[in-house]
């Protein structure tokens, strides 16, 4: 089960209500190397023109024909001073030239780098905290998985070097690297693998349920681990690429605080940590791997305000903001000397959740219909930036199963109205309902679905709160009408299988072709089934999906190899460097 995320600006709904703040974040920051400057040099076109005594050397004459007068001759050492000149300033010139054209080239990347993100993690506890600012900051940088993920959403090798499946796709045996080890020095074997995946197994850590198919995880030697599973499980290589799969020190166990503190066996280590505010990451000099951080510190800020986010870049206080919203991202984007922006692939979902418990005004299907049809998703995507696209279900166009529901709820005010009636509202009556969501989206989306709910009659009281709020009112306690949230995280579709979840969504039917799904071991059979339970939820008006949440990335010139895709959910940067121009 995942809680919903909070993907860029967007929000990530998957983290856990959490009180604790902070984690360890940075140490005394090393001062910025000094930056070699280039100046503009003068034109070296026509040079001699811009000496006196050349010019008079040129431009001399000597006596007319005829005259009696001696011939003036212009004395020997005037000459050679000139030649002199002529040469210095050609040389001169050359010199500057080459300086000129190297001093970009030889300038050195910084190695204190500032970051601005959305959602700020509360505390450090990726086993037991939702949110994908958790997976957006740790994975990859602090802590591995058993396998990987690129930046197009596919399995890599991670820990593991290699892995095998059994032809019935119940046994997964993987081979690890050899000379692993945890930024504390211990030595990371198969034994930490089957205690990580036991642990979480047994704890009922954050997304164990995806680990449900596992009977049994053992280690044949050192360097090899086998899961053993009850049935085939098709999502399971790829859910052990992110936290499911993470392996931690079993020796570290209760020796440090992982609120705050963090002990992993990726190329960072967290120095500093304030809940809410930032993540500073440390080089890990001892790092196992062959890509070793190119960045000895960077840190990530945190920026809840829009326009702090565009001053913090534009002032060079972050080099990099990620993501900058629709709403500021034309600052950036008409300033291409400056900076580049560009728009990633991702999974995230704008959902905006309807409460189908029993008891609330959202239980009754024609008003969660109604919703539906009196959103108008293209004006929202226009208003957004027009950067994002159309989604009229739970599943993405990077995730299996996906298929183009617009045809389910097209924006029609009219058949909004009939609905609503049919329900017992109407002008006299109005519905009244509450939206609450996270302040970190800003009152764009809140102020624009006001407006439009409110064309077919429906009173949209719009609360922000803040995301632990949040978590703790929405997520944990269900005590909403609606609310609006990123779910950024990819092969999700299982939340609407859950009935605990907040959603409140209980569908046999869908659950049964979700688990059917997962099972199956042919992948185009699986898609198909997982097509099926997608339309449901959609036909069922469970939620509404404004739109597929594309995150722009606005950095300066000078920024080199940070992850544009799939960023919300993770950005290693491992291979990130910033020169400044």
């Amino acid at each position: 089960m995942t809680k919903p995320t909070g993907a860029h600006d967007r929000f990530d709904a998957s983290e856990e209500p959490t009180t604790t703040e902070n984690t360890a974040e940075k140490k005394a920051e090393k001062p910025a190397m000094p930056m070699n400057t280039t100046e503009n040099k003068p034109s070296m076109n026509n040079v001699t023109s811009l000496d006196p005594t050349l010019q008079a050397a040129g431009t001399a004459k000597g006596p007319k024909k005829g005259s009696n007068k001696s011939k003036r001759h212009v004395p020997g050492w005037a000459i050679v001073l000139a030649i002199i000149a002529a040469l210095a300033l050609i040389i001169g010139g050359v010199l500057m030239a080459k300086k000129n054209s190297g001093t970009a080239a030889n300038k050195t990347p910084e190695t204190n780098v500032t970051i601005g993100a959305k959602l700020a993690p509360t505390n450090l506890d990726i086993r037991n905290t939702a949110g994908t600012a958790l997976d957006q900051v740790l994975i990859g940088n602090v802590y591995e998985s058993l396998v990987g993920r690129d930046s197009d959403n596919n399995v890599k090798p991670g820990l593991a070097k290699s892995w095998q499946i059994s032809d019935d796709g119940k046994t997964y045996t993987f081979e690890l690297h050899d000379g692993m080890k945890f930024s504390n020095g211990d030595v990371l074997n198969a034994d930490d693998v089957v205690w990580s995946l036991n642990e979480s197994r047994k704890e009922g850590t954050h997304n164990a349920d995806v680990l449900s198919a596992i009977e049994n995880v053992t280690a044949p030697d050192d360097n090899t681990v086998v899961l053993t599973l009850k049935h085939p499980d098709s999502d399971l290589l790829w859910n052990l690429s992110g936290r499911a799969g993470l392996v931690f020190d079993v020796d570290a166990e209760g020796k440090y605080n992982p609120k705050t503190q963090a002990v992993g066996s990726g190329p960072f280590t967290v120095q500093r940590f304030i809940a809410d505010d930032s993540v500073t990451l440390k080089r890990n000099d001892n790092y196992w791997g062959k890509n070793k951080a190119k960045t000895e510190q960077i840190t990530i800020k945190y920026f809840a305000d829009d326009n702090a986010a565009v001053n913090a870049l534009k002032s060079g206080d972050v080099a990099v903001l990620a993501p900058v919203m629709p709403t500021v991202k034309k600052t950036f984007e008409e300033d291409p000397t400056h900076y580049t922006t560009i728009a990633g692939d991702d999974t995230d979902k704008y959902v905006l959740a309807m409460n189908n418990a029993a008891g609330k005004v959202t239980a009754d299907k024609r008003v969660r219909q109604a919703i539906r049809y009196a959103i108008d998703h293209n004006e929202l995507i226009a208003a957004w930036g027009n950067t994002d696209k159309p989604l009229y279900g739970p599943i993405p166009s990077l995730d299996p199963g996906y298929e183009d529901l617009s045809s389910l709820y097209p924006h029609d005010e009219a058949k909004a109205k009939q609905l609503l009636k049919e329900a017992g509202y109407d002008a006299q009556h109005p519905l009244k309902i509450t939206l609450t969501y996270p302040n970190t989206y800003g009152p764009e989306l809140g102020d624009m679905l006001r407006s439009q709910l409110s064309r077919v009659g429906i009173d949209l009281d719009v609360h922000m709160v803040e995301f632990s709020a949040w978590l703790e009112q929405v997520y944990t306690n269900k005590n909403y009408d609606l609310s609006l949230v990123d779910h950024n995280e990819s092969h999700d579709i299982g939340n609407w299988a859950n009935p605990d979840y907040y959603f409140n969504y209980n569908n046999a039917e869908v659950q049964k072709l979700i688990t059917d799904a997962r099972t199956n071991p042919d992948e185009k059979k699986s898609n198909e089934l997982l097509k099926q339970a997608a339309r449901i939820i959609s036909e069922d008006a469970a939620a509404d999906w404004l739109f597929n949440f594309r995150a722009t990335t606005a950095m300066a010139k000078g920024v080199e190899n940070f992850p544009v895709n799939m960023n919300q959910t993770f950005m290693p940067l491992a291979d990130f460097t910033y020169t400044k121009q």
